[in-house]
């Protein structure tokens, strides 16, 4: 399994073949979530094999955009089962590559800890200090793909979404309830 060719083989890809109009879900919020799951799973003690499984979902997992906006897990999923082969990952390896893809899509469903890592690191900026920069990106991308909000309806969309989600690690937990409570607070004051 070569972890490192396989990241520059999706990196490039998504370097050239990802839409222009993603304004959240790019290059760079791959590579966030790459970083978000490095560090849930050394807190989970999480290594070897298994580190490399989750680093290649959290690379592959927004790759079906690249081809489709809705439903782009299940198109990640198939981009991986295409090109892992090459990387010498076997298919049992990818199929848990998948599962951890397919946890992300929302509402999250993960069933073991690595699907539950890279949910938690898929929404990781939930519970940060750039939360609100990242979101209004995201807000951005929905209007140009055909759903528009006016302030007042963003804003209780983001309530809504925060007060329902929860991270299933207990490190991520740690790491993000408390900011995450700081956001929620902020937009009710908002209300």
């Amino acid at each position: 399994m070569d972890y490192s060719k396989a990241r520059q083989y999706i990196l490039d890809r998504m370097e050239k073949e990802l839409p222009r109009d993603l304004l959240y879900h790019k290059l760079e919020h791959s590579l966030d979530v790459l970083a978000a799951a490095e560090r849930i799973a050394s807190a989970e003690d999480i290594c070897g094999k298994d580190l490399e499984l989750l680093k290649t979902a959290a690379l592959f997992h927004d790759s079906g955009f690249i081809y489709q906006y809705k439903c782009n897990e299940k198109v990640a999923c198939e981009i991986a089962r295409q090109s892992l082969p090459e990387f010498g990952y076997a298919s049992g390896d990818i199929e848990k590559i998948c599962g951890m893809i397919m946890a992300t899509s929302i509402p999250q469903g993960p069933k073991n800890l690595l699907e539950k890592i890279l949910c938690d690191a898929d929404l990781d900026y939930l519970g940060r200090d750039d939360f609100e920069g990242i979101a209004e990106t995201l807000r951005r991308e929905m209007k140009l793909h055909g759903r528009e909000f006016t302030d007042e309806e963003w804003l209780a969309f983001q309530l809504d979404f925060l007060e329902m989600h929860s991270y299933f690690t207990q490190s991520a937990k740690k790491m993000r309830d408390a900011k995450k409570q700081e956001n929620i607070d902020r937009l009710r004051k908002k209300c």
